[in-house]
């Protein structure tokens, strides 16, 4: 079998650099890279990806050997049918690792073509290090290291206004762009760099916020060596996606033109307003998971696919996000339903097995943020209690007893949490268990037990669960 490298496929047109991509990361390579890899092929967008590894020392010793190539396989179901797709990703030059060779990432900014910078250093990478003091040597922080690299593209280019560039972080925190901007321009400040800069950076660049949305699992270990039988490559760096992708962009009016993503067909949206995007993946996507694992682990199912598949809890989860989270939001049919549609289709995947254990991580925090939401305004503009939403709630509550019908629960939350719930159904009975948690401000912001006829549902359905053992 074949290594792949450049060497070994038909020869490539050379491109011009067009995006520095700081992540090298199966999402990014799973997502964005495939849009521009698509861009390329059928639009005249024509432009290369540097990408920049941003936390590892050493260098991307994989993604180099293989020429920055790999495939992206499209595994999943959408519209009823089960898509396999595979496509040769060959937009990617490679990774540069700014802490091994510091000049050769700074002289990127020198690249006269260059117009983007793509982002995804996990939720907890867009921060501000007071430590990165000297920005001659390698910042800690991804934003360190790109005002390093925007500094070095003003310089070179000596202001010129036409060099700026479009950010679009993928990191899955809110207002990503300006907060992006924000520590940017506190690293111009830290370094004491010209006001002029600081001016080029806010007139000429142009910090997106964004919000994405794909399921990338990354490498295939379980099938690899069959998958690159059947491609006829030796290919270390496959990445499996699901076909279901979505990008909505705060971005200038001209982004569409030079970035045409959205003139192939695929789900990438410019937008004046994130935040019903933001609630319909919160409140269904995010939300239905976080209803699920209580009800169906309690039901003995441990993989989504098979809540879905089973008929009772497949009937039930639908029941909730059509009858329920979708009535509770203020949000236009034609924004959500077709989403919840193809949320069902993500769920029903048969390439990804998905864990409820997993998706139960932190499950309190989860609760108060993707769930109550829903069960409060439902109660607010029906005038009545959601009942799958309250079922769920108090499933949610047995399955932090931390066993069900003789089999432990690997709960995983604070320790805290994992305490106090494991102190109370040692001492308390059902009705004083709900109360208790109920009153809890510090968990829910607020005391549901002054929601009418909430506690006494719970009561009912926590009996009922417990009486099913």
């Amino acid at each position: 079998m074949k290594p792949l490298h450049r060497k070994n496929i038909p020869t490539l047109p050379p491109r011009p650099l067009k995006i520095v991509q700081f992540g090298t990361g199966n999402f990014l390579r799973g997502f964005a890279d495939w849009m521009v890899d698509l861009l390329n092929e059928k639009t005249a967008f024509n432009g290369d990806i540097q990408m920049v590894q941003v936390h590892s020392r050493k260098p991307a010793a994989g993604i180099n050997a293989q020429d920055g190539l790999y495939h992206l396989l499209t595994r999943g179901f959408q519209k009823g049918q089960t898509i396999e797709e595979n496509r040769l990703i060959q937009c990617v030059r490679g990774a540069i690792n700014p802490f091994v060779d510091y000049p050769a990432f700074l002289a990127l900014g020198n690249e006269p073509d260059l117009a983007f910078v793509f982002s995804n250093t996990t939720e907890a990478g867009i921060y501000f290090d007071e430590k990165d003091k000297d920005r001659t040597l390698t910042p800690e922080a991804f934003p360190g290291k790109l005002t390093a690299l925007l500094y070095q593209r003003f310089s070179h280019f000596k202001g010129d206004p036409n060099k700026g560039l479009v950010h679009l972080p993928c990191e899955l925190v809110e207002n990503n762009g300006d907060k992006l901007k924000e520590n940017v321009l506190r690293y111009a400040r830290l370094w004491e760099l010209p006001v002029a800069f600081e001016n080029w950076l806010e007139a000429h660049n142009h910090f997106c916020n964004t919000l994405v949305d794909r399921i990338v699992p990354g490498y295939p270990v379980e099938s690899a060596a069959q998958i690159q039988e059947t491609l006829g490559f030796r290919d270390e760096q496959l990445v499996v996606a699901e076909p279901f992708h979505f990008w909505a962009i705060e971005g200038p009016d001209w982004l569409p033109e030079v970035f045409p993503a959205e003139k192939l067909g695929l789900k990438v949206i410019l937008v004046k307003d994130l935040s019903p995007f933001r609630t319909r993946k919160v409140r269904i996507l995010n939300g239905a998971h976080t209803c699920m694992v209580p009800m169906g682990y309690l039901q003995g199912k441990r993989l989504v696919k098979e809540v879905l598949d089973d008929p009772e809890t497949g009937r039930f989860m639908e029941s909730t996000i059509f009858d329920e989270i979708i009535p509770s939001m203020n949000l236009s049919s034609d924004l959500v339903v077709p989403f919840a549609h193809d949320v069902l289709d993500r769920f029903k995947n048969p390439f990804i097995k998905h864990k409820l254990i997993d998706i139960s991580l932190n499950s309190i925090a989860k609760w108060k943020v993707r769930v109550l939401p829903s069960l409060l305004e439902y109660a607010i503009t029906e005038g009545k209690l959601p009942l799958h939403l309250c079922k769920s709630f108090a499933a949610l509550l047995v399955f932090y007893r931390g066993h069900y019908k003789g089999a432990p629960i690997p709960l995983r939350d604070r320790e805290e949490n994992l305490h106090y719930f494991d102190q109370l159904w040692k001492i308390k009975t059902p009705e004083d268990l709900v109360g208790s948690v109920l009153s809890r401000i510090d968990l829910w912001d607020q005391d549901l037990n002054l929601v009418p006829g909430l506690s006494e549902l719970l009561i009912k359905e926590v009996k009922a669960l417990l009486a099913a053992e």
